[in-house]
């Protein structure tokens, strides 16, 4: 039994080094749209931080949501961060995956650098929108009254740029429209939907982001605006940036070729030794 145990360590260790080399020369070949998609993510933050700053709080505004769905409190709104919180951690561990699993589908870095691509492209408009109008915040640190609706005058630059992550991101208020909860959780729902092969997973990722959206408006974290603008725009940009970008390889295909070396031979065997295609079956897993 013992034997059993090390022989499978041995081959998953030699899996996850194999695996290691060939994303490590794809991170040397797209390093510049990885770092730039995650600096883009504090550009996000920054305008986010920014635009507290300039709100104001006012009385709730008129939301067909806030009449049809029932208040959760302010002491239950950790439900729809949990939906949230399982969605993100699922969906970042299934695109490390290929580490771990003989079958895989999919490139952890090209995965990331399609993910980044979407996310830039949303949080860009989604910028542009809650600068245009701010409106009164819906939640609760952010009424009437509370001393976190409005930030005071920053003391120094330094005090901007540093966006107080999390407790920013956790307590802002202004960047309402639209959310960017349903933003992460469109993008990574649909990703996984194209690119992932469990037929029950993707259902449940579906019915989780749907719950999400109501969660998020009895929660009183956003108006329903901001949720429906949400569904139309993330999907339509993933829409159409998707076409502008070239398909990922199927690792599926028997015939794909690594695009890694120049030398077509260390191409094929690392292809072989990627899917665990030594021709020996005892060595499959």
């Amino acid at each position: 039994m013992s034997f059993y145990i090390g022989r499978e360590a041995s081959k998953l260790w030699k899996r996850i080094c194999t695996e290691s080399g060939i994303e490590i020369n794809l991170l040397s070949e797209k390093w510049k749209y990885i770092l730039g998609g995650l600096i883009f993510q504090y550009i996000h933050g920054f305008a986010a931080r920014g635009v507290h700053y300039i709100h104001r709080p006012g009385p709730t505004l008129q939301d067909v949501g806030f009449f049809l769905l029932p208040e959760l409190g302010q002491d239950k709104g950790y439900i729809s961060e949990t939906v949230f919180t399982t969605l993100f951690l699922s969906f970042v561990l299934w695109t490390f995956h290929p580490f771990f699993f003989k079958i895989k589908k999919i490139y952890t870095v090209l995965i990331w650098c399609r993910v980044l691509a979407f996310l830039a492209a949303c949080q860009f408009l989604r910028i542009i929108t809650f600068y245009s109008t701010q409106l009164p915040g819906p939640n609760y640190h952010c009424r009437e009254g509370s001393k976190l609706a409005t930030l005071p005058p920053p003391n120094s630059v330094l005090e901007v740029l540093l966006i107080n992550f999390p407790r920013g991101m956790l307590y802002g208020c202004g960047d309402l429209i639209f959310s960017s909860h349903m933003i992460f959780s469109l993008i990574f729902v649909r990703t996984y939907h194209k690119y992932g092969t469990q037929r029950f997973i993707k259902l449940c990722a579906w019915l989780a982001v749907i719950a999400q959206s109501f969660l998020i408006v009895a929660s009183r974290k956003h108006y329903t605006v901001d949720v429906v603008v949400a569904w139309y725009t993330v999907n339509l940009v993933v829409f159409f940036v998707d076409k502008q970008l070239p398909e990922l390889p199927d690792r599926t295909s028997a015939a794909l070729i690594l695009p890694l070396s120049k030398d077509s031979k260390a191409k094929e065997e690392n292809h072989k030794l990627l899917n665990a295609n030594s021709g020996d079956p005892a060595e499959w897993i």
